[in-house]
């Protein structure tokens, strides 16, 4: 039996894709005859709209064998802005066909799609094309793809089996044992892309297609096969009759008519639905088939909530696009048209092609699109499927949102019996890894129910930012965590406890507005290069030094869509038509002028009602709001991102005297009191029934109170230590006026390699705790051990040390109420200097 293969094949536009598809088939025997794109007989371009502009718009498979091989070939779009259709079919293919146009050379799509197969892992195999024509330099165009990978060897004239030994250690210790390498061998390679083999050739004159064929069948690898089932959706279509068909490419298992398949839907839907009909396709014709296997791709029928990038079984579907629409177009329908009929008939377009993202809001429509080309494809589609003349307005740039710092946010929904509350941590990624998702939350806290519902919450909805209401990106969404009501949580309570707490956030956070770019390429008359640089210099963008190529010289960089506009036809004006602009998607980058951007958007994230950063608490049987800036001092849960603080256990019992001074020069030292004598001529009565009053003691929570008084919270967010040592004077001066033993106790344990420290300053005790050591757990264990019998405040605004305080039976201040104790004893204090000062004067 042969073996089944999925083969992809990828180009920059008019490399000749197509053509080289065709000849595959016709020297295949698939097709008797060879079909032409300039013709309009190619048998891959099936839609009229393909054939009218004589490119590829939508992929299609089609069906021919080899000699070891079934091969299902699946011709993509070779246009930029049919990219995101190339990117979709890519996690369903076993090996790739890049083909590169032998005159042109690497273009900018052309480096684009290697980054795609790279990141998607595709093994790959390199056809130049259009050798036959002149300027086809076949070294030149092999150094300039080996500069992407040194794996890229010759296979058109034979094997150089010296130069593939040394792609991998395992093939070199076989070659030197053998003095061969056997097919297996080579196809593992190409897996791995240890091993890039090129062809070079013209499929037009079919010349070198046969040396294609024959490397695709002896050395193009197959997945490996699993037991159970598994399939990744690719693509969604509509057939004449509107029958809704989910292309499938089975990797596992096999999937029979009548089989029901579970999965879950964008809206996190869980799903149970009947397969229906499976066709093969090959070209616009199909097959009905009663069973299909692995390697085999397939048109399901009755699935109505899949899409593409979905796994089916075991196979767990295809990560988040990384080719994305730069520009959003207002969509204007005919006159008369209602917007609630247009948007479903949309809404189908868009299942077909989910980077088109379609906005609702009331009766404005707005389309995401990658450029010019599909802007007009679009219309034409729509009049052809829907009868519907809609316009497309200028469009603008499509911008995003990300943070340049961690964050917390909470939110809190709690109306009358409703009841949710989450913590949220928000980090920045990589650029381009987009948003993920995750839980640190401990099952003792949040039922696992409640935390899927949270992690289902986030990625269900598109999140706005708050500096221009755009999505955001590039961020770790990381639930903390959470608490639900036994009686009163109801299905939505974490829906909006969530979204607010990712506003809040977002509110709280330094935001960074990110706009889409361009790589570029401008091949220019040598002498021109100048105004060339000038150009991209004045559009924001950068570049790396030019290239000389002859008469010819080459500029490369990036440079912001927004800035480009029409600058192809600039170009062409000032180089006579001798210059070329080759552009494609460089992903997103921190915006060139933000502080423009957001003027002129001018959105006010409070006044967004969609998306509020407030949340809901409830008092005395109503819910009342609070806004996001106060949510702090009513959120019932403590910030988990304090580290966590051992657990402190007391014991009631009485210690003696000596057992208590032990436990303080421990800490601190001997203790250094003045000798007691008791006073003269008192009856022996009174010393039995007056007891003498506990020694008092004052533990300050050092970094809590500092940041918690403004003046020295301003201070130390330029010169820490400086507010460190103006908390310590102001206390010493309150201590001074005060009866009692002062403590400060400065957490330390973030600090390597620190051992701690404890000294007297004055009349006041300072501690700095050890190396994983919080000031938290220190006082904690101090309070514990002389709590129960010496006169003791704990003065800190932190509710967890508060709650052991308590626990420990004493007394608790806040940082606003320390502050107000300090401030009246300097008021006290200079009352009493300016009487002394007046009676010194008298």
């Amino acid at each position: 039996m042969k073996k089944r293969l999925v083969l992809g094949i990828a180009a920059h536009v008019d490399a000749g894709k197509t053509t080289l598809s065709e000849a595959l088939l016709y020297l295949s025997g698939a097709r008797r005859n060879l079909g032409r794109v300039d013709r309009g007989d190619a048998f891959l371009d099936t839609h009229d709209l393909e054939r009218q502009r004589g490119i590829t718009i939508f992929s299609k498979t089609a069906v021919f064998e080899t000699e070891h091989r079934s091969i299902t070939l699946v011709d993509t779009p070779g246009h930029v802005d049919f990219s995101p259709e190339t990117e979709r079919v890519l996690p369903a293919l076993d090996c790739a066909v890049l083909v590169v146009s032998g005159t042109d050379g690497l273009q900018a799509h052309t480096v684009t799609l290697w980054n795609l197969l790279e990141k998607n892992r595709v093994p790959t195999i390199v056809f130049f094309n259009k050798m036959d024509l002149p300027g086809a330099d076949r070294q030149q165009r092999l150094r300039e793809l080996q500069r992407l990978s040194g794996n890229c060897l010759d296979f058109t004239d034979g094997v150089d089996w010296d130069a593939v030994s040394l792609c991998d250690e395992t093939a070199l210790e076989v070659y030197l044992d053998t003095g061969t390498l056997p097919d297996p061998v080579l196809q593992e390679l190409v897996r791995q892309r240890k091993l890039i083999p090129c062809c070079f050739g013209s499929a037009l004159k079919l010349t070198g297609t046969d040396r294609l064929l024959e490397i695709l069948d002896r050395y193009a690898p197959a997945a490996p096969e699993q037991e159970s089932f598994g399939g990744v959706v690719f693509k969604i279509t509509h057939d004449a009759q509107g029958n809704r068909l989910s292309w499938i490419r089975i990797t596992g298992g096999s999937l029979r008519v009548r089989s029901l398949l579970s999965y879950t839907d964008l809206s996190g839907e869980r799903k149970e639905e009947k397969v229906l009909q499976i066709r093969i396709y090959s070209g616009e014709k199909f097959a009905s088939a009663e069973e299909v296997f692995p390697g085999q791709v397939c048109a399901v029928a009755g699935l109505t909530g899949s899409y593409a990038g979905m796994g089916l079984g075991c196979h767990p579907g295809a990560g988040a696009p990384v080719l994305e629409p730069v520009m959003t177009y207002r969509v204007v329908l005919p006159e008369g048209t209602d917007a609630a009929v247009a948007v479903p008939r949309l809404r189908l377009l868009e299942q077909e092609d989910p980077e088109l993202h379609l906005l609702c809001q009331g009766e404005s429509i707005h389309v995401q699109i990658m450029g010019k080309v599909q802007a007009e494809v679009l219309q034409e589609l729509v009049l052809r499927r829907f009868g519907m003349e809609i316009r497309l307005d200028s469009g603008r740039i499509f911008y995003k949102e990300t943070i340049a710092a961690p964050v917390e946010g909470v939110g809190h929904y709690e109306p009358l019996r409703h009841y949710a509350e989450v913590h949220l941590l928000l980090e920045p990624g990589p650029r381009g890894s987009g948003l993920e998702y995750a839980t640190k939350c401990s099952l003792d806290v949040l039922d696992a129910n409640y935390q899927q519902l949270v992690l289902t919450h986030l990625a269900e909805k598109t999140h706005l930012g708050v500096l221009t209401g755009s999505p955001i990106t590039d961020m770790k969404l990381t639930l903390l965590i959470g608490r639900a009501h036994l009686k009163h949580t109801e299905g939505g309570d974490f829906r909006q406890a969530t979204y607010r707490a990712v506003r809040q956030g977002l509110m709280q956070a330094q935001s960074v507005l990110l706009e889409p770019v361009y790589r570029f390429v401008i091949t220019v008359p040598a002498e021109q290069i100048g105004r060339a640089i000038t150009d991209i210099r004045a559009m924001s963008g950068i570049f790396d030094p030019p290239e000389n190529r002859g008469e010819y010289a080459c500029l490369q960089g990036t440079v912001p869509a927004s800035e480009l506009g029409e600058y192809a036809q600039t170009l062409a004006a000032y180089t006579q038509g001798r210059g070329q602009l080759q552009i494609a998607p460089g992903g997103y980058a921190p915006c060139h002028n933000p502080e423009e951007v957001i003027a002129r958007l001018a959105y006010d994230p409070e006044g967004d009602l969609e998306n509020t950063p407030d949340s809901v608490f409830c008092a005395h049987g109503a819910g009342f709001p609070v806004k996001w800036n106060h949510v702090g001092e009513y959120m019932h849960l403590e910030s988990p991102l304090k580290t966590e603080k051992p657990q402190v256990i007391t014991r009631n019992i009485r210690m003696d005297d000596r057992e208590l001074e032990a436990i303080m020069e421990r800490e601190f030292g001997p203790v250094k009191r003045p000798l007691y004598r008791p006073p003269e001529n008192r009856p022996a009565e009174e010393k039995q029934t007056i007891a003498p009053p506990r020694k008092q003691y004052l533990i300050v929570d050092g970094y809590n109170v500092l940041f918690a008084w403004e003046e020295l919270a301003e201070t130390a967010a330029s010169d820490l230590g400086k507010a460190r040592q103006m908390l310590l004077d102001r206390l010493i001066s309150y201590n001074g006026y005060r009866e009692q033993s002062l403590v400060v106790v400065f957490d330390g344990y973030k600090v390597k390699g620190n051992p701690g420290e404890k000294f007297l300053a004055h009349n006041v005790h300072v501690v700095y705790t050890k190396e994983n050591e919080t000031g938290d757990a220190y006082i904690e264990s101090l309070v514990a051990g002389i709590g129960k019998n010496y006169s003791v405040r704990v003065a800190t605004s932190d509710g967890l040390v508060q709650l052991s305080s308590l626990r420990s039976g004493v007394l608790r201040m806040s940082a606003r109420e320390l502050k107000n104790e300090v401030l009246a004893a300097e008021e006290e204090m200079k009352k009493h200097y300016h009487a002394g000062t007046e009676k010194r004067k008298r």
